[in-house]
């Protein structure tokens, strides 16, 4: 194989390569050594405040938006389904194309700040909350999709995410966007109902 040349010119096999890593599951295809992870103890509530000082590479597992309660969030997914949506004050018709792969259950993509439920390549799952408007982080990410955390805060098991140390890097995981889609409203309204027994 060595004297076969190959026809195919390096930038494709490097987009390929990159879109493979990019939907793939981190947790399968990645590194579990300790300075590519979230610490062991990352969940330490004792712990007031550390510094994730190498990169990392962490995958969104779900998203939501705080500027939002619940029930409101509950009820831009019923228009959607309905088929209604909002220009301003006016609500109006919404029409999804087959192309449209948001149709159905996606609300306001703006908003924030927003959770963000991640996870790295050993598998240990983290909530970070975005502190500063990030570009790109809103209701209409893919689930799936790729960040890398650089020199992050971790104040009490919390990833403080701001613009200078988060960057995404894009990626989706279609089964699991699919499925957070499907499901988002059935979570939603069983969180509201857990608070209201309390």
């Amino acid at each position: 194989m060595d004297t076969q040349k190959s026809t195919t010119p390096l930038p494709a096999l490097t987009q390929t390569a990159s879109f493979r890593l990019l939907s793939s599951d981190i947790t399968t295809t990645l590194s579990t050594d300790a300075p590519h992870c979230l610490p062991l103890d990352i969940h330490n509530s004792k712990v007031k405040e550390r510094r994730l000082l190498e990169p990392l590479v962490l995958q969104l597992l779900g998203i939501e938006d705080m500027s939002k309660s619940r029930w409101e969030q509950v009820e831009a997914i019923e228009a959607l389904e309905r088929g209604e949506g909002t220009k301003g004050r006016e609500i109006i018709r919404v029409t999804s194309t087959a192309d449209d792969d948001d149709s159905g259950t996606t609300v306001n993509k703006s908003g924030g700040p927003h959770k963000l439920s991640l996870q790295d390549a050993r598998g240990t799952k983290v909530f970070g909350i975005e502190l500063q408007e990030i570009k790109g982080v809103g209701l209409g990410m893919s689930i799936g999709c790729k960040f890398v955390l650089k020199n992050a805060v971790v104040a009490r098991g919390v990833v403080l995410m701001e613009p200078t140390n988060s960057t995404i890097l894009g990626g989706k995981i279609e089964a699991w966007h699919k499925a957070w889609k499907e499901n988002r409203k059935v979570e939603l309204k069983a969180a509201i109902e857990a608070n209201e027994r309390r």
